[in-house]
């Protein structure tokens, strides 16, 4: 009496979908096993949400600045306790009361000159102040001119009206983020990064060990399609993936204040995307390395440095010379950044990312594919 029930079950057993959950049901039992890569799953993309959220600063701080003042006057030592009032710049020591030899020693960065009968001169119309900045490093030396430059002007606006240029006044508002908080940017950035290497490190090392320990073998002596084997395995990780990412940007929330400045739900649907992105991209590495070393090597190598150089992360795209311009337009954590940027920072809504979406879901479909093509010719020659 219980053969029509045991029929109908092995009917649903030997349905796709419940091949691929038992595939991914059998991947979680074996990973939370491993109570090593359960933590390395978590404890890594904490420690370089650390170390990359607190160690990275693209605002160049404590810059040694020297200063010769010819007039020693009230209004010449108002300016310079102008330059110093920003916290940007610390006093340098004027060597030989020359201006270049503090720069020549490399004590300083730059070295401002206010010459003599500075105030007389402001007085009667102007002054002309010389700023002598240390190229060497082009991007520092821009920000000082900057900075400096920044400076005088509201140190100009700050005169009285009798003794104050006549000009062009700029009001200038930041806007997105008005305090200027360099977190707001860095860390929505880091989950490009974090939530691309680790989700693909860990399935391809899943894969390629089924590869080392012969399992694989049997999977393709069984009725399990490799599709369908990378389902399950893809789904097995997709589903840690999650949880990587429920924490990191927990942790984020809780130490660098980030707050959604839209609604959750463009966030949670291209985060999920992207990870599945990372997982197909994991599986094809591990479909074709044949060893550990080489799936760690190539999602580190390939992944890290494609998504920290080429995604728009630390560098602006627009200055990525030709053609690494054109790689950065297949790279999928460039999208992703922007998604994140938007969620935290700008708050713009589908209006501004919803061309996301779509290219990230077309990269994750091309690598699921390429990897099931992968492991469906080594099945067909089995």
């Amino acid at each position: 009496m219980n053969w029509p029930m045991t029929r109908q079950t092995n009917r649903q057993t030997n349905r796709p979908t419940s091949r691929i959950l038992s595939q991914a049901r059998k991947e979680l039992v074996q990973f939370s096993r491993d109570r090593l890569t359960v933590a390395l799953a978590l404890i890594l993309p904490l420690g370089m949400l650390l170390i990359y959220g607190y160690a990275i600063r693209l605002e160049a701080k404590n810059i040694p600045l020297s200063v010769q003042d010819l007039d020693r006057s009230p209004l010449s030592r108002s300016y310079v306790e102008r330059l110093f009032a920003t916290n940007q710049f610390i006093p340098a020591p004027l060597i030989d009361s020359s201006p270049l030899s503090s720069l020549d020693h490399g004590l300083a960065k730059a070295t401002v000159v206010i010459p003599p009968h500075f105030s007389r001169e402001v007085a009667e119309g102007g002054s002309q102040v010389q700023i002598l900045v240390d190229g060497t490093d082009v991007n520092n030396a821009r920000v000082i001119q900057n900075s400096i430059r920044g400076v005088t002007n509201f140190f100009i606006q700050s005169l009285p009206n009798s003794v104050r240029p006549e000009g062009i006044r700029a009001r200038v508002r930041i806007w997105f983020n008005p305090g200027r908080q360099e977190s707001l940017y860095i860390v929505p950035g880091i989950f490009g990064v974090v939530l691309w290497v680790f989700p693909s490190m860990l399935s391809a090392i899943a894969l390629v060990r089924e590869k080392e320990q012969g399992t694989a073998i049997q999977v393709y002596a069984s009725d399990l399609s490799s599709t369908e084997w990378l389902l399950g395995k893809g789904l097995a990780y997709w589903l840690v993936a999650v949880a990587e990412a429920a924490v990191v940007m927990g942790v984020s929330g809780l130490l660098f204040g980030l707050r959604l400045q839209t609604g959750p739900f463009p966030l949670l649907l291209g985060t999920g995307i992207y990870l599945a992105a990372a997982v197909s991209f994991g599986l094809f590495v591990g479909a074709r390395t044949g060893n550990q070393n080489g799936a760690v090597q190539g999602t580190a190598i390939v992944g890290f440095l494609t998504s920290f150089l080429l995604s728009g992360f630390i560098y602006r795209l627009e200055n990525i010379p030709f053609p690494l311009s054109l790689i950065s337009n297949i790279i999928p954590a460039r999208y992703y950044i922007l998604l994140t940027r938007d969620a935290f920072v700008r708050g713009a809504g589908w209006a501004g990312i919803w061309f996301v979406l779509p290219i990230l879901a077309l990269q994750g479909f091309v690598l699921f594919k390429l990897a099931s093509k992968i492991m469906q010719s080594m099945q067909l020659s089995e």
